[in-house]
This record gives structure tokens, sequence and C-alpha cells, in this order.
């Protein structure tokens, strides 16, 4: 029999001379045990450290081998039921934020998400610009609570002209800031009115706040002016949340004579119009429209922007532009709720921001998602001619389908990842009932543009 074959045996045999001890009992000296189990030396070092690496038993040099406490047992599981009255009907639901499902099986192609493929991020610019962040003699010191003045200045400046750095609220993100507005501005119970589909993540915070999400429709122009007057005229509303710029998710562009409308229909009812726009950096190349802030005299626009999207998941840096008391508000909510972001990561973001490298990437990510867009779409078009594409956008991450009458969106969602290709179903997107059947699939998260061709041979394989 070998060393180790009997190391493994006279490990099996201590455990259970050990289960008949004390914690704190003396096993019997190597020299007994080499006597009692007939084993060399080495096999009982090999043994005794088997047991200490599990902690089972406890060496003293010079003392001797000793049974360790046991770790307590549970008697029973604890009872946590009486939390479900105590915390009553005030659940956050997270169900538009994450796939029922869990997580995709291996080799499934991504056209699900809302970040960029690795290969399409600035991974060399962020890691330069994390080091010399690093470098900072008082990169580990407390932030301001509104944000880094000199990130403040380089947001006013992106905003546009007339925005000042006073104006500019440092954020962990969009969706934090999103968070933040909604509570800053409308109370539990309050309607909120939003686009019709609209971006799941503001229909979840908006719930989670303790507001209604009130569905205003859109055309190919985008937000209808007319049946926004409407809605403001019948809820009350005094917060409109949209996305003039690539919608999310259908890719609409605000028409240029409805802008001015939507303030206007905002202003009359003393609302405040909080404009998402996290397409900014993610053109395909033509002219990036203005802001709707640009169009804002009275302070009605909260702008909400991001660097996420056009850099990568874990750069959680936003801003919100907003001017009058309601920017006392939302800095008030700030310090309650975190006091300040992360000071390495906003020094990171100045770094970026202030790199001719930045620059260089968004013109780079322009022509890689113009050229994403046009593979996806042209594929979908010719592989499934029963979907359709209204749409090609000329920004975004993503293309707006409308499946054939009568199809299931979830179902279809579902069928698609059994067949190694995760889409989102368009249920997500809606507040109230849907209109038709829609599937959102991005052109982004995928590697490269074989990977969006394959996927779309594989949705095309697997029906409707």
């Amino acid at each position: 029999m070998s060393d180790g074959s009997s190391s493994v045996e006279l490990v099996a045999r201590l455990r259970a001379e050990i289960e008949r001890l004390a914690p704190g009992d003396r096993l019997p000296s190597s020299r007994e045990l080499i006597r009692r189990h007939r084993v060399g030396p080495a096999t009982v070092s090999q043994a005794i450290a088997t047991l200490a690496a599990e902690g089972v038993v406890v060496t003293r040099p010079g003392s001797g081998t000793y049974v360790a406490a046991r770790a307590r047992r549970r008697a029973e599981v604890a009872d946590t039921s009486w939390q479900t009255v105590t915390l009553a009907d005030r659940s956050v639901d997270t169900r538009l934020l994450t796939d029922a499902g869990g997580p995709p099986p291996a080799g499934t192609i991504m056209l699900d998400g809302g970040y960029l493929h690795r290969s399409l991020q600035p991974g060399k610019i962020l890691t330069a610009a994390l080091a010399r962040a690093a470098r900072r003699p008082d990169a580990w010191d407390r932030a301001p609570a509104g944000g880094l003045a000199a990130l403040r200045s380089v947001f006013a400046t992106m905003a546009g002209d007339g925005v000042h750095a006073d104006d500019i609220l440092v954020t962990a993100g969009g969706q934090s800031a999103l968070s933040m507005a909604f509570r800053a501005i409308a109370g539990p119970g309050d309607p909120v009115l939003v686009e019709s589909p609209t971006y799941p993540g503001a229909i979840a915070a908006a719930r989670a706040a303790g507001l209604r999400p009130v569905p205003v429709p859109m055309d190919a122009d985008g937000l209808r002016p007319g049946l926004l007057a409407d809605a403001f005229g019948m809820t009350r509303a005094r917060l409109l949340y949209c996305q003039p710029t690539h919608h999310n998710p259908t890719g609409a562009v605000l028409a240029p004579p409805r802008r001015r409308e939507i303030i206007d229909a905002a202003r009359a009812a003393g609302a405040f119009v909080i404009e998402d726009d996290f397409a900014r950096h993610l053109g395909h190349g033509t002219p990036m429209p203005p802001p709707l802030l640009a169009d804002d005299r009275d302070g009605t626009v909260i702008y909400l922007t991001s660097l996420t999207k056009p850099a990568a998941p874990s750069l959680r840096i936003g801003a919100l532009v907003a001017r009058g008391p309601v920017m006392a508000r939302l800095r008030a909510v700030r310090l309650v709720d975190d006091f300040f972001i992360s000071r390495p990561l906003q020094e990171t973001a100045l770094e970026l921001l202030s790199s001719p490298a930045w620059e260089r990437h968004v013109r780079a990510l322009a022509v890689a998602l113009r050229e994403r867009c046009g593979t996806l779409a042209a594929a979908v078009t010719r592989e499934l001619p029963g979907w359709t594409l209204d749409r090609v956008p000329a920004g975004g991450l993503h293309l707006w389908v409308r499946l054939p009458h009568g199809a299931d969106e979830t179902a279809v969602a579902g069928t698609a990842r059994q067949h190694g290709v995760a889409v989102s179903a368009g249920d997500r997107f809606f507040a109230t009932e849907l209109p038709a059947a829609y599937l959102r699939l991005s052109f982004a998260g995928a590697a490269d543009r074989a990977e969006l061709i394959e996927a779309v041979r594989r949705l095309a394989s697997s029906g409707p």
C-alpha cells in the first residue's frame, strides 16, 4: 500500500476517533499513532497536516495535537416570516431589470444587453486614466458632495452654452440619477408621464419611488405633443421622463418642431422634464441634435447624461443638470443617499474626458456602431421577412422590431434563448398594455458582425 493511500485511511480512522472526543482533548502522540495503526512517521505527519488544514485539529509544537472547536450547527432554520408583515407592501420590483431565466448558457449570443462588448470599450484608455488618477496625492480624499469642480466644468461644457459648473451634480451613473430625480421631485402616489415604449429602468425606478408611470404614445417623430398636453391635463402630473435623442428602445429622434411644444406643454402644466440623454456619445457618425436642455429658458428641463454606455459598465459616472431650487433638492438627496461619489472614479472620469484619446474613441465607436447596426438590420430584413423593422437608427445601441400579428414576444424570446440567442421581450418597455408584440435587439453586445449574422440565422431557425 502506498504512503498516499495509507494516509487517506489514517485520516478516516482519526476522524472517527475525533468524533468521540471533546474539543480540546489531546490526540495520542505520533509515536503512539505509529504503533497503533502500524504506519510510518511520514504517513502520520501527512494525516495530521490534512486534518489541521481542514480545521479538525490544532497542532501546538512541543505540546501535541488537540481536537479543534467544532462549528456550531444550527438546530433549525430561522423563522423570518414576521418580516413579511413588517415590510408591508413597499416591495421593489426588479423584474424589468433582470433576466428571469438566469445567466444564459455558454455560447449564447447576447442581443439583449445595454452595454458595449468588451472589444468596443476603451479598455487601454480607461486603464491609463485610472493609473493617472490613482497617482494623484489627494485621490483617496473625500470628494465634494456635488462632485469634483473640474469634472463638473467638463460636464457643463459637454451640456452646451449657458450651463455652468454650479448647475452640475455628478452622479453614480444614469440609473442612480434617475432614482434621485424621481424621489426629489415627486412624492409617493404621484403620476409620472413616460414615453410609450420607454426605458425599463425608468419604469422600475419610478415605481420604486412610489410613483405611477403613465404612458404617452410616440410615433416616428417621437413623443406626440398633443397627447402629452392631454396627459398633463388629465393626470395633473408634475414630471415627464423622456429620451428625445436616439430613444431606447425605438431609436426615434424628437422632430425639431416638437421640441418647443414639449417644453411649452410641461411649462404650462408647471411640470419638470427629465431629459435622459444616454446616447449623446453613441451617434453613428451623423450630426447629433442639441439636447432639449438647449431650448429651455426657465429651468423646466433636468438633463441627465452618463459615461457608462459609451465607455464601460463599471464606469458609474454621470451628471444631472438642473437650475433653480430643484438643484438644492437634488443635492440634499445625494447627501442623504451616499454623501459623495467615489473620488478615484471621478478622477478617472476626469482623466478620460480630458484626454485626446476620448474623442478618438467616440469617433471610432461611431463607425463600429454604424457598421454593426447596418449588419444586424440587413440580416433581420433578409432572414426574417415576417418581422417589421420600421427604422434603422442613426444612433444608440438597439433595433426595435415588431413581430408578426399574434406572436407572443415572451415565447419568442424564450425560444430564441433555447437556440443560443438572448433578446429582450418588448413587454418590459411598456408601463401598461402592449399595442403589439416587439423585441429589442442590441447590436453592441455581440463580439463582432459575424456573430450578429449568426444570431439572426439562429433566430430564423427558431421561428416564428
